[in-house]
């Protein structure tokens, strides 16, 4: 079946391109001479280095000529090797992705350079559109990502310049407008009420330690594990299992052995400075003096104690064997949990330091490890497990693992931390953190007490992996102070006695909640307060979602999170601003029109946010009138940029919440954009023009919301090129989340109508957190440099979130400062200080443990294939607006290579053909391939500019879970559902299909498959699928009966529709956001949308799977 030649009118990633990684101020980057951490005695990895050309095969993959190799100052990077380019394209220069370098990995073991002397060709000059420069040398930008490097100071962010006020022709008196005070915009909120101490506590003795790195012997039965607490929106949901374990191909290479083992000697003790890694100078802000309040004076840890003079935990395993099944296949079956589990920590014993020793040195004791088992990729066709892959679990001992962060909230790229940065240079993968801190939990023990227990010198959270000393003292992990324990801790709730401070719920919960007392505010925690700014143009009024978004909220507004002190305010707009007047005593809502755009002003700034308990009549009569309200309008004009101004306004005294609903382009005002997108350039195979913004307007607006704690929220409705690359910055920056709906019209796309319906009901009604900040903390000699997700940098680890959802996610990329040689486990803790809507200051606190490992084997043997792929995600989007499309594609291309080829140099002691990978990244080319075909990436294939920006805002800001079905859908045979094997969940039977390649092949005439691709779903219908399901779940005849735009299963009683509406209903119930069904034939219009989602197959314009495997195998031959 060809798949040539096929167009993309998919339209369904999220958000665009933008950098706020690698700028801790994007508005007024500044650079610090001298920043960067000169580990200079390493030598150097130069990943620049040309690779040969691809293999023969479709141009636009790899579109970019040969350059000059430029010395990099930084630690690994997915070289952006080029390629050598069609005839007639130019050359393009590779600028840094991340923050500005830092010291650099080993050279590459390469007997010969990549690129022939005769190809070399003069660096071009810097690319301006990178925030940073090598402050090493004023030359060309080292063209790969900056993966452990500093972030550079802060700058002040610019305010919006006021334009000159004109005459005033608004409808309304201008002598009657006034601007509330600060001080009166809302009352102080009472005292938050005591919670108790109800965590469920099971009964039973405490259970005693065991040492922390050893396998489990040969023969013995798996460590525990716990059942997983459900996500909110996934009751019950079955554990995943392993991928399968037949036996081995008969071309299988032989296991190498691993890595020398590690002396035995004890290590010496740490540094006891008190001092934390990541936490670098600070800019002021308006957090850390309450962050810092209750530390009290820097008081060092005591010199020279030794680390295993801490009783901890007991010793380590003396001759422990590895196990035939490495931890991550057996967490597999044995799902994970956050409840509190009974954890005992003895008094007394020997400390973290002597336990056992590295994996390496048990690696040798026994087999190879699964994660480790050697794959060659060319000869092992069906590798894609038939289940969903769960995270790797890592090798800690059983009852750390336990208690250990829920790897859906917490997780790292490598799960075996390397012991210093050379190794994590020769490894040549990303180290990085992805985060889901708001994440809807099940069970969240909340804690209230006037004592908040934390470190006096890094100010970490007291947690599960901190060492007590005794009953008085315990010993932080973050940067090994000591410090006294307070008498209040002394006391455990949930047991009601005395003396066990070990027994705690908050040395018992890895996610924990605190109740904030009065020291964590700087003002009475702000009310919920829910600003509307929508567009009523034609425009707008022709798509008909003005009476979809009225209904939707009529329908909701009880549910809106809130108190008795919630406030609710609306304002639309054309060419003028409409201001709707609420104030409680009048009969009916007064629409006040300011048509002065360019002086915008508040008629009545009293009574334009109301108190939605007393007013709500008034609102309900509002949103009854307005969708008839300008039906007739011929107004064609927008002036957003105004109204945001309008709406800022407005909520400058409070803060809040300011959802903007746009259907075009704003072309009238301040904020005016153009259109820049050339319709015949979409499918352009040599790069991609447009994707950072037009304009600073909207990034400055959204730091002035920022600093006023309002976060702006934006739909986009449009069939039309609406500059998203410019407007989705009033959301990136301010922390908010952008929605968008191509080709939205009420009655020619009904499925897009339900799916603006559902995410507009899980918008208004789902968790929320006002004016929030969160840090994230690391073990000593580990620190922290790019953050990825919508926020502002205000500090060098503080994230400035206005508000904060359960459906946001996070990542950060990591450095390794100093050697951590003294040391058998690091931790990462993430605090999320947020008031609630109920007016409650609370701290979210989640702390990852992970161990530290010395030998590269352990390292591959910890790698997370689909954190790695989120990350490098991450990096791509980040590369794709500050450099070009073409470096970022080179730059995920090498990462594959750069891993495999550390893999076959460094780890596998026989040499053997093929291109071989450790089993845990057997799939890392697959999806690297993938990320190439995806909307955000791809080139050569006609995609609208507003439709890629938005799957690059999506690849940013969603949680990993989502954003890896948005890169590599799912694929199931559905007309053949049996209940074997099913799920049963709410008396509801779920059928468990095998997850199929994404590839033609897999396809048949004769049946039907459903393609899970995150945010759509396409159920295609083989032109000879039998009647029965045609009858029973489609309730049509035959196969030309089925209508060109079914977007609904009807709902049938037969066993095959309940079926096959039972999956999908619990496909969609595993996402908070509502994705799209579109039944498709072989006719229909989204039939090359889906062709295009088979990744494995060749199309005109990309490699197939396993010709890009022999393409890596090529550069990784050289």
């Amino acid at each position: 079946m060809s798949t040539a030649g096929f167009n993309s009118q998919n339209g369904t990633g999220t958000g665009q391109s933008y950098a706020n990684g690698p700028s801790q101020n994007p508005v007024a980057p500044q650079q610090l001479p001298g920043v960067g951490y000169g580990m200079t005695h390493q030598p150097t990895y130069n990943p620049m280095q040309a690779k040969a050309p691809p293999p023969p095969g479709p141009p636009g993959l790899y579109p970019s000529g040969p350059y000059q190799p430029v010395t990099p100052v930084c630690s690994y990077q997915p070289g952006l090797t080029s390629y050598p380019s069609p005839s007639g394209q130019s050359l393009l220069t590779r600028p840094l992705m991340g923050g500005p370098p830092s010291h650099t990995p080993p050279q590459s073991a390469s007997p010969s350079p990549r690129l022939p002397p005769a190809q070399a060709t003069p660096p071009p000059p810097a690319v301006s559109t990178s925030y940073y420069t090598n402050p090493q040398q004023p030359q060309p930008m080292a063209p790969a990502w900056q993966y452990n490097t500093a972030p550079p100071p802060m700058g002040q962010p610019a305010s919006i310049n006021t334009p000159p006020r004109g005459p005033v022709a608004s409808h309304v008196n201008r002598a009657a407008s006034s601007t509330p005070p600060l001080s009166t915009a809302y009352s102080p909120a009472p005292p938050p009420p005591h919670v108790s101490h109800s965590v469920p506590q099971p009964p039973g003795p405490g259970m005693p330690r065991s040492p922390l790195h050893g396998y489990t012997q040969p023969g013995t039965a798996p460590p525990p594990m716990t059942p997983m607490v459900p996500h909110t929106y996934q009751p019950n949901r079955a554990p995943y299992g392993p991928p399968p374990t037949g036996p081995p191909p008969t071309m299988k290479p032989a296991p190498p052995p691993i890595g020398p083992p590690m002396a035995n000697a004890t290590p010496p003790p740490p540094m006891a400075d008190g001092t934390v890694a990541g936490n670098g100078p600070q800019a002021p802000n308006s957090y850390n003096h309450v962050d810092n309040k209750m530390a009290g004076p820097h008081q060092p840890g005591p010199p020279g104690r030794h680390l295993g003079h801490y009783p901890s935990l007991p010793p380590g395993y003396q001759n422990t064997s590895a196990p035939a099944m490495h931890p991550a296949i057996q967490a597999a079956t044995q799902p994970y949990t956050q409840a509190p589990q009974p954890y005992q920590q003895p008094l007394g014993g020997p400390g973290p330091a002597q336990l056992s020793p590295s994996l390496a040195a048990m690696s040798l004791q026994s087999s190879t490890p699964e994660a480790l088992r050697v794959v060659n990729l060319l000869q092992e066709r069906n590798l894609l497990p038939p289940i969903p892959i769960p995270a790797p679990t890592p090798c800690l001992q059983q009852d750390l693992q336990k208690i250990n962060c829920n790897p859906e909230v917490f997780r790292s790229t490598l799960t075996s931390i390397p012991q210093t940065q050379s190794l994590l240079n020769k490894a040549k993968m990303p180290l990085g953190l992805l985060l889901h801190p708001f994440k809807d939990l099940s069970q969240l023990p909340v804690v209230t007490s006037s004592t908040i227990v934390r470190c006096r010198s890094c100010r970490t959270y007291i947690n599960p992996f901190v060492s007590f000393l005794d009953q008085r003292r315990w010993k932080c992990n973050l940067c090994h102070r000591v410090n006294d324990v307070p008498e209040e801790f002394m006391y455990n709730p949930v047991s009601r006695s005395y003396g066990e401070p070990h027994k705690r719920p908050e040395v018992q919960n890895a996610t924990i909640e605190f109740i904030a007392p009065s020291e964590y505010m700087l003002r009475p925690p702000q009310p919920a307060v829910y600003l509307f700014i929508l567009d009523v143009s034609h425009n707008a009024v022709e798509t008909g979602y003005l009476s979809v978004f009225c209904q939707s909220l009529l329908d909701n507004i009880d549910a809106l999170p809130g108190d008795s002190r919630t406030k609710v305010g609306f304002v639309t707009f054309d060419s003028t601003i409409h201001f709707y007047n609420l104030q409680e005593g009048l009969s009916q809502p007064q629409m006040l029109i300011v048509s002065d755009i360019e002086d915008i002003f508040l008629p009545t700034p009293d009574s334009l946010l109301v108190n939605l308990n007393e007013c709500k009549e008034l609102v309900q009569d509002l949103l009854k009138s307005l969708p008839t309200l300008f039906e007739k309008t011929m107004e064609t004009q927008s002036a957003l940029g105004s109204a945001l101004q309008a709406a800022y306004k407005l909520l400058l005294p409070t803060g809040g919440r300011m959802s903007v609903f746009q259907t075009q382009l704003p072309n009238l005002g301040v904020g005016t954009l153009q259109s820049r997108e050339d319709p015949n350039q979409r499918a352009n195979a040599k790069d991609v023009q447009h994707l950072s913004p037009a304009t600073d307007f909207y990034k400055k607006l959204a730091l002035d919301c920022s600093g006023q704690q309002v976060a702006v929220d934006l739909f986009l409705l449009s069939s039309q090129y609406c500059d998203l690359a410019s407007l989705g910055c009033i959301s990136r920056y301010s922390a908010g989340s952008v929605y968008y709906y191509p080709s939205y019209h009420h009655q020619h796309n009904p499925a897009q109508v339900e799916c603006f319906q559902k995410d507009l009901k899980r918008y208004l009604t789902r968790k929320i957190g006002f004016e929030a900040v969160m840090r994230i903390r690391c073990t000593k000699g580990l620190s922290i440099h790019t953050f990825h997700g919508n926020f502002f940098v205000r500090s060098t680890d503080l994230l400035s979130l206005p508000n904060v959802n359960p459906d946001a996610g996070f990542a950060v990329q990591m450095s390794i400062e100093e050697n951590l040689d003294d040391m058998q486990v690091v931790s990462f803790q993430a605090a999320l200080l947020y008031t609630s809507s109920k007016g409650e200051r609370r701290i979210r606190v989640h702390t990852l443990c992970l161990p530290v490992v010395n030998s590269l084997s352990d390292i591959f043997a910890g790698a997370d294939v689909q954190a790695i792929t989120g990350l490098l995600a991450c990096m791509a989007v980040d590369r794709s607006a500050t450099a070009s499309m073409g470096d970022a594609r080179d730059a995920m291309t090498n990462a594959a290579i750069d891993s495999l080829t550390s893999f076959r140099q460094s780890v596998l002691t026989i040499q053997q053909p093929g291109l071989l990978a450790p089993a845990c990244l057997r799939l890392f080319p697959l999806f690297i391939l993938a990320l190439l075909k995806q909307k955000a990436f791809r080139t050569g294939t006609s995609t609208r500019l507003d439709d890629r920006l938005f799957a690059m805002c999506q690849l940013k800001y969603q949680p990993l879970v989502y954003s890896m079905l948005m890169i590599h859908p799912a694929l199931y045979r559905v007309d053949d559902l049996t209940d074997e094997g099913a799920l049963n969940i709410n008396e509801r039977t779920i059928p468990q299909p095998r997850v199929l390649q994404l590839s033609v092949e897999k396809l048949s005439r004769e049946a039907a498959f459903l393609m899970d691709a995150g945010t759509v779903m396409y159920l295609w219908i083989g032109r000879n699928c039998h009647p029965n399901f045609l009858t029973q779940v489609l309730g049509v005849p035959s196969y030309t009966a089925v209508p060109d735009n079914l977007y609904l299963l009807p709902e049938l009683d037969t066993a095959e529709s309940q079926r096959t509406r039972a999956f999908i209903g619990w496909l969609r119930d595993q996402r908070p956001f509502f994705p799209s069904l579109h039944v498709i034939r072989d006719e229909s219009q989204l039939k090359p949308t889906f062709m295009q989602n088979m990744i494995e197959d060749r199309t005109e314009s990309a490699l197939s799977y396993y010709e890009f495997l022999l393409h890596l195998q090529q550069q990784i031959s050289k």
